[in-house]
Formats: structure tokens, sequence, C-alpha cells
């Protein structure tokens, strides 16, 4: 049962806020916009929304202790669902005009911008889940969600070794593959935007309800 599940969608300066606070109220959760640490912290979830450039999502969720709040919820096994570029600080460093910014370094990896004849890629398009996901159950591979970005990760670099399971990820394609979504354990995140995906945004964010 999802109905209750205390979310806080963390304010931390980027990010469409009242969008994904809508779409979780609308599946069920009790919703707080804060960027009050020991809220972020108690929360049954955290959403770490992100629009814009990665070194300025850096600066500002630094500034709210937000690494810190992610990385010991996780190390605490609490959920944490990053969104757009909130996904993309989840990683080990963004380039971006030159420029490269450490990220949170949950994953390897590096934020690039993509090989495309059209940026940024903005719009509906299909993403190709594994068989087993949490967060793509119920949904089937012609079900199109809502991208708007010009830079993503292109190669996953964690695989699986001794007493480690592989993370899920989700691919997919504008000019070339990028990564769409990843699930591993507590920590999940979307390139797109569930908030802003009608009805299949709102399947998927009421999945990662129901990992709470």
């Amino acid at each position: 049962m999802v109905v209750g599940k205390k979310v806080v969608v963390l304010d931390y300066g980027s990010g469409n806020l009242r969008s994904a606070e809508r779409a979780l109220a609308r599946v069920g959760a009790d919703v707080t916009v804060t960027s009050d640490f020991d809220a972020a912290m108690d929360a049954d979830g955290l959403v770490v929304p992100g629009v814009g450039a990665f070194e300025a999502c850096m600066a500002g969720l630094r500034s709210v202790r937000g690494e810190r709040i992610i990385g010991r919820r996780l190390s605490g096994g609490r959920p944490v669902l990053g969104i757009c570029v909130g996904m993309q600080i989840l990683f080990a460093r963004g380039v971006e005009h030159g420029v490269e910014t450490e990220g949170c370094a949950e994953w390897p990896g590096t934020v690039e911008r993509l090989e495309a004849p059209v940026l940024p890629h903005m719009g509906w398009n299909t993403v190709k889940a594994p068989a087993d996901s949490v967060l793509f159950a119920g949904l089937d591979a012609a079900t199109r969600f809502y991208f708007v970005h010009s830079y993503g990760v292109r190669e996953w670099e964690l695989h699986a070794g001794e007493g480690f399971t592989e993370p899920l990820v989700t691919w997919a394609e504008h000019g070339v593959p990028f990564v769409a979504a990843v699930e591993n354990g507590p920590l999940k995140a979307t390139q797109f935007h569930p908030e802003k995906s009608g009805d299949a945004g709102a399947v998927l964010l009421k999945n990662w309800l129901g990992t709470l």
C-alpha cells in the first residue's frame, strides 16, 4: 500500500519541484518540498529532481548538504529517486562546455554531450527496460516518456563482480544510446521526467512508492 508514504522532494534550487510534488501526490504519497536535512533523512523516500547545468546542480546540492543526505540515506538502505539532472549528478563526473565537475559518485561514469543531429533531445521517446525491472512493471515496450536534455551517460561502467549484483539499466536512443534509468537497490533514477510523462509516469512513480 503506497498511500501515506512520506516523500520529500529535495529543494536545492533546481528542478521542477511543484510538478514533481503534484505527480507524487496524485499516486498517493504524502509529499513535502523542503531543503531541511532532518526531514530529508527521515522521509520514507527522497526525490532529487534537477534541471539545467550539471555544475550548477552540484553547487546547489552541496549548499543544502544534499550529497551527504543521499549518501547517508543509501548507507542505511533508504530509498532515493533521482530525476533528469538529479540522476546525472549521481554519477562520478559531468563534462559540459569543457568544464569537468565532480558528481556524487554513487556510480562510476561520465555525463557528456549526446551526439545527435538535433539537441536538446526534447519530447517523447521509448525505452528498453530489463524484463525484471520494478520501475517499469506493467508498462510495455511501446510506452513513451518525456525527455528534455542534451547530456547523458553513454557508457555504463559498473558491472557485476563477486558478491555484487549488477544494477538494472534501462536504455534509450537519441543519435546514440544513453542510460535512461537505473535501478540499484535503494537508489533509482530516470533521465526522463516521470512527472511530465502522464499516465506512464504515474505508473512508474507508483511502482517506486511501492518499494518504500
